[in-house]
């Protein structure tokens, strides 16, 4: 299965979401490759943290690709794998296209701030305009970053369900200090010691929410074929 974090805004945790997708699939027995596709190269950074803790086990392949070049690479590096993620960073780029022309599923995080929802409309169109290339791609959003406190995440959660492109999850991951911490030292919430038990309810929650869309999507594709 193929997987873009992506969207338009910057700073609602995409690749958070990506590298703990990721260490999710790794503890599921699968064979990852992550893709960062974002010239702000926060997924190398991430491995870079990852291989200093771990003493180079990485547990998965870390590629960096972007541009149009990205389409074709992943299909090249499909093959010698189970799951392929692609971080792509958070603006409209070539390399988010791309991706998203050869991706079963494309995951969107919203941080619940009215100027995060309201590039809803632009993402939907970006979906709109991609989705001739790739009609099965599987389009899911979620809340990312959500305080525990304030009416506004039942907001966003209204207007996100409200989109005809997107398929809303009801699951969210909280704004918690344990997901820096992890990403500091290169490491899923999943594998943090102590661990904190909200925030790894939360990501296993999602992502296997995510991991039965991906596979929806893959029983239909395969059916039409």
């Amino acid at each position: 299965m193929i997987y873009t974090v992506g969207g338009i805004k910057g700073g609602s945790g995409k690749t958070t979401v990506a590298t703990n997708l990721t260490v999710y699939l790794l503890r599921q027995g699968r064979d990852v490759i992550l893709i960062d596709a974002d010239d702000q190269e926060s997924a190398t950074d991430f491995t870079s943290f990852r291989h200093q803790t771990l003493d180079g086990d990485l547990g998965y392949t870390a590629v960096k690709v972007t541009g149009r070049e990205l389409n074709a690479q992943v299909q090249r590096l499909a093959t010698k794998c189970d799951d392929i993620v692609i971080d792509t960073g958070g603006r409209d780029t070539v390399s988010q296209r791309s991706a998203l022309t050869i991706s079963h599923v494309y995951l969107v995080p919203f941080a619940p701030r009215s100027l995060d929802i309201w590039t809803l409309r632009k993402v939907e169109n970006l979906i709109a305009e991609v989705t001739p290339f790739n009609p099965a791609l599987r389009c899911l959003t979620f809340i990312n970053k959500a305080d525990a406190r304030g009416t506004y995440k039942e907001e966003a959660a209204e207007l996100l369900r409200s989109s005809e492109y997107l398929q809303f999850l009801e699951t969210a991951m909280g704004n918690r200090i344990s997901f820096g911490n992890a990403a500091a030292a290169g490491l899923g919430v999943l594998e943090l010691k102590p661990g904190d038990e909200k925030a790894i309810a939360e990501v296993n929650d999602l992502c296997s929410s995510v991991e039965l869309a991906a596979k929806a999507t893959n029983t239909t594709s395969k059916s039409t074929t």
